[in-house]
């Protein structure tokens, strides 16, 4: 089958199932956009910025819409799409990224917008790979794919030299490579039940492998049948219910000291599917040398990473815990985990108390708990006002929630967009402070366009938040670079063609949640928050003084 490289790639996009194809082209892509001018089935996606593009890709990935593929015009766009990628990488999700090149006469020689873009994405990829000859696109590509989405999933970015878009080749194509799902062994699985009948206080750490393995409902067995604690790694909250009665909290930035005992106290360590990162082990304080650990990952390089552990299992968390589940095990007192589901019940529970005169957390997150569809997904964006979400909300369902492990600012709107494109029947509201929203406000716009109809809270403190807590933690009372000046975001709202809300009180937020639910389109709704309020323990002043006497 004879065709240009452009129309190869688009025939290996098409084999592979890719329905929805994100970026911002270049005059490098002409070729590119051409073939998929004739291409029905595929979607071009066209967002205002490169980052903002990769974000939907990366979350349209994470929330089940295949493999995010996301594309980039040379130099230039690929740094601007650099975050996206990273993102995958950090979340462990299946993306493809297709970026731009100079011709390959051109390279060496200081041509136009010349970067080794294969070399500058290594360390944040998988794999990355130039192409100049048009005769490898289908197998480098269809490579790409299986890659991106095989062991532990992630990114692989494929830069493309502009002549290999535009030359013939004799194209073949191959079928799409099953997924390689390895399964422990019968003397790993003996020697793990053996050891887990030894510990008496045991506590499972639950991770994106479980959800990339679609293993949450084994997990439940599990843990059921093993009378075992859940803890929920950093933004991974939907990997267990978060109503049921083993769920004991989730391990993020400032958890509460309470949740942390969980882990603290545990003489056994469960990992299944999760990196014990900073973040999750509580800046590595909250894990000790004298605690036994289980690890069980897809990625052998996972193993021990961060702490020695007793035994390690390189497997798919699907397999693994259907070998798990085929034996009988000795169940530890089921007195640790209702004293651990007790303490978690304690300490997030919330009181309905809307106020008039100021903005409360509680009452807002008490309020989307309210109204908000079981299967509602969330998004959020990276900052203290998401600590109120990550300790209050309760997620019921499997596939509910998409976050960036990485942490990127930005990244919370433009996700929804991505999570409304792989979910059009569901209800997809996303959480941002104004700094992380100004970063992509532009895709607004790109909602409009789309008729996406995503609700969009911005929590507006007029600061960088989380910079200021630091700050005032390090240096009390002395704030610089962290104040932030904003526009009305109804008015700038409503000038991109959406719906623009404020709320000034908690009690009108329930209101204003209605009136967004009902709306057949994009709705922004501001929530005007108290600077003081800078997190869900403590006021600027309170973290001030605390400073101030150290």
């Amino acid at each position: 089958m004879k065709m240009s490289g452009a129309q190869a790639i688009i025939e290996v996009l098409k084999r592979e199932g890719v329905r929805h194809l994100f970026g911002v082209p270049g005059e490098n892509f002409t070729p590119m956009m051409d073939a998929l001018y004739d291409e029905p089935s595929i979607a071009f996606i066209v967002g205002r910025q490169e980052g903002g593009a990769a974000f939907m890709a990366e979350a349209y990935a994470g929330a089940g819409g295949g493999v995010g593929v996301v594309l980039g015009a040379r130099a230039v766009g690929a740094t601007n799409l650099s975050i996206g990628v990273h993102t995958a990488m950090e979340n462990s999700t299946p993306m493809v990224v297709l970026l731009g090149q100079l011709d390959s006469r051109f390279r060496g020689r200081e041509g136009f917008q010349e970067v080794d873009l294969d070399r500058m994405f290594a360390p944040l990829c998988k794999w990355s790979v130039e192409v100049s000859n048009a005769q490898r696109l289908p197998d480098i590509l269809q490579r790409a794919f299986h890659l991106a989405r095989s062991g532990r999933p992630g990114p692989v970015v494929v830069s493309l030299t502009e002549d290999a878009l535009h030359d013939e080749l004799q194209a073949h194509f191959s079928e799409p490579l099953a997924i390689s799902r390895p399964r422990p062994s019968p003397d790993e699985v003996s020697g793990f039940v053996r050891r887990l009948a030894e510990a008496r206080r045991p506590v499972i750490i639950a991770g994106a492998g479980v959800k990339r393995a679609g293993a949450e409902a084994l997990l439940v067995q599990f843990a059921e049948r093993c009378a075992i604690p859940v803890l929920a790694a950093w933004r991974r909250h939907d990997v267990f219910p978060n109503g049921h009665r083993l769920y004991c909290g989730h391990l993020q930035m400032g958890t509460h000291p309470a949740l942390v005992d969980t882990l603290r106290q545990a003489d056994m360590l469960i990992v299944i599917g999760a990196r014990l990162n900073e973040i999750t082990t509580q800046n590595y304080a909250a894990v000790s040398v004298g605690q036994r650990i289980l690890q069980i990952d897809i990625d052998d390089r996972m193993l021990g990473k961060a702490y020695p552990i007793e035994q390690g299992i390189v497997a798919d968390a699907n397999q693994a815990l259907e070998a798990l589940l085929e034996h009988t095990f000795a169940v530890p007192s089921e007195g640790w985990a209702q004293s651990r589901r007790a303490v978690y019940e304690d300490v997030t529970r919330l009181i309905v108390e809307p106020h008039e005169d100021y903005v409360d957390n509680w009452q807002i997150i008490r309020e989307l708990r309210a109204q908000l569809p079981d299967d509602a997904i969330l998004t959020n964006d990276a900052g203290n006002f998401a600590g109120w979400m990550h300790t209050f909300f309760s997620f019921r369902q499997t596939n509910t929630y998409v976050g960036a492990a990485s942490g990127a600012m930005g990244y919370g709107m433009p996700a929804a967009l991505g999570v409304q494109l792989a979910h059009p029947d569901k209800t997809v509201v996303s959480l941002s402070g104004d700094g992380g929203l100004m970063m992509t406000i532009q895709e607004l716009e790109t909602a409009v366009r789309l008729k996406l109809p995503i609700i969009a809270l911005v929590f507006n403190n007029n600061m960088y938040g989380s910079i200021r807590m630091h700050q005032e933690k390090a240096h009390p009372g002395r704030v610089i670079g962290s104040d932030l000046g904003n526009p009305d975001f109804v008015l700038l709202a409503q000038a991109f063609g959406a719906q623009g809300l404020r709320v000034t009180n908690d009690a009108a937020f329930a209101n204003a949640l209605r009136v967004a639910l009902a709306a057949s389109g994009p709705v922004l709704i501001e929530i005007v928050s108290d600077p003081q309020r800078i997190s869900v323990r403590q006021t600027i002043d309170q973290i001030r003084q605390s400073g101030i006497r150290q």
